[in-house]
């Protein structure tokens, strides 16, 4: 069966579990929605399965910005009420408030 209920929100700030990174999702794909040859790049025994949400976020690391596709299993909410610093946030959200990003407009 596929998991199409996502987990976590827009504007919400999460962390990778298994990697040093965080972010504010920006978007979520119902199921895996990225090229073959991306999912091939992750090493066989870490590939997450397609079937289950995967979240578009703007990430930041102690090095740069990014933005980062993540499944939702290697994904956990971050509660340390830091905002996130990465550059682009002001143009999807408004200011960091009570531990998430509230979107700067209404979806349809």
């Amino acid at each position: 069966m596929i998991k199409t209920r996502a987990k976590y929100h827009l504007g919400q700030v999460v962390r990778h579990k298994k990697h040093p990174f965080r972010g504010v999702i920006f978007d979520v794909d119902p199921q895996f929605s990225n090229t073959e040859e991306w999912y091939a790049s992750i090493p066989e025994d870490s590939r997450p399965s397609k079937e289950q949400p995967f979240y578009h976020l703007l990430a930041e690391n102690e090095q740069s910005y990014y933005v980062a596709y993540v499944s939702e299993q290697n994904l956990v909410a971050d509660y340390s009420g830091e905002p996130v610093g990465h550059p682009d946030i002001p143009d999807l959200f408004g200011p960091f408030e009570d531990g998430h990003y509230p979107l700067h407009f209404q979806l349809n």
